[in-house]
């Protein structure tokens, strides 16, 4: 189904507790009624559902079975399932140990039930647009903040970091390793940002060992150079003593060839809307890139800020060739 649905799972077909009843109607969301554990998965795997309810009140066995078989799938997990139950009836351990993220009794006032339910769906929305790893926030998060940023008018800098060799480094230490020196690298940010920028800082997490970090204007080469320093000084510690005194070890590329992998460095793209107009997020992410790119060709950990201007008032100057990127270069 294209469209978000609410899914209610009721074996017996009876209808849900008032209070429920009329919070999933003011969701303004298609409610869908079932009655079997095969329909609602069916249901749930072709569109992931905004919310599922499920009706304890009768067929207990079945309603706890079928949540299991919810929150067990990777793909239907994560929605937000709650369970409504009789006032004396305690399934709420069950419930609960099941996957259940909320229980609601037939007594519960609206007033309680939407409050609970509403910031069911807040937790939920939120655990959703953040990194399972590193717990930052993720692309769309990152988008709203730049988006923010442009609306408020104030000078602000985009800086999108990346791991130069951290592949080399994954094939030879193993993804383990490697999944442990991307929360490094997020700790690194989020402590040096939060602690140079407090608030007006934000670091988040596209995917990988891509970040982007937001911070005012006159931050950025402080912020940059502590970030390049404390990763330079704790990255050679995450190799072997003898990868780490010689500075390199041998790697193979992708047609086998033997060749050195130097130790692992950051480079980081910088943009800023001091001398150019963005209108939207799109452009500063796709300059935010470009600046990354250009970064990861100049040697060890870096970062190099876009200095160039539009072309006119109001339009973004089109991509310059890299060698004639005019940049500032940290170490």
């Amino acid at each position: 189904m294209a469209k978000t649905n609410a899914i209610v799972y009721s074996p017996g077909g009876g209808q849900l507790p008032e209070a429920l009843r009329n919070w999933l109607a003011g969701l303004g969301v298609p409610i869908v009624a079932v009655e079997t554990g095969d329909e609602l998965m069916a249901l749930s795997l072709r569109g992931r559902p905004r919310v599922v309810a499920f009706d304890a009140r009768q067929g207990r066995a079945e309603i706890l079975e079928a949540l299991h078989r919810m929150k067990g799938d990777s793909y239907t997990g994560v929605v937000p399932c709650v369970v409504a139950t009789c006032d004396d009836t305690d399934i709420f351990a069950e419930a609960f140990e099941a996957g259940a993220d909320e229980v609601i009794r037939e007594s519960t006032t609206v007033a309680e039930a939407t409050t609970r339910l509403t910031a069911m769906l807040r937790r939920s929305d939120r655990d959703l647009v953040v990194h399972p790893s590193t717990r930052l926030p993720g692309a769309v998060e990152i988008e709203a903040e730049i988006t923010r940023r442009l609306d408020d008018g104030k000078l602000f800098a985009t800086c999108y970091a990346d791991l130069d060799h951290f592949k080399e480094f994954n094939d030879r230490y193993s993804y383990h390793e490697g999944d442990r020196v991307i929360r490094i690298l997020a700790k690194i940010l989020h402590d040096v940002v939060k602690g140079l920028c407090l608030d007006e800082g934000f670091v988040g997490h596209i995917g990988g060992d891509d970040f982007i970090f937001i911070i005012p204007l006159e931050s950025v080469n402080e912020a940059c150079s502590e970030i390049v320093e404390v990763f330079d000084t704790l990255i050679p510690y995450q190799y072997s003593e003898q990868d780490r005194r010689a500075g390199y070890f041998f790697g193979k590329d992708r047609r086998g060839q033997l060749h050195r992998v130097p130790l692992m460095t950051v480079s980081i793209g910088v943009v800023t809307n001091e001398r150019r107009h963005f209108t939207h997020a799109a452009q500063v992410s796709e300059l935010a890139t470009e600046m990354k790119s250009y970064a990861k060709t100049l040697p060890g950990s870096v970062f190099s800020i876009d200095r160039r201007t539009d072309t006119q008032p109001g339009a973004v100057q089109p991509v310059s060739r890299p060698d004639k990127l005019s940049a500032t270069e940290g170490k």
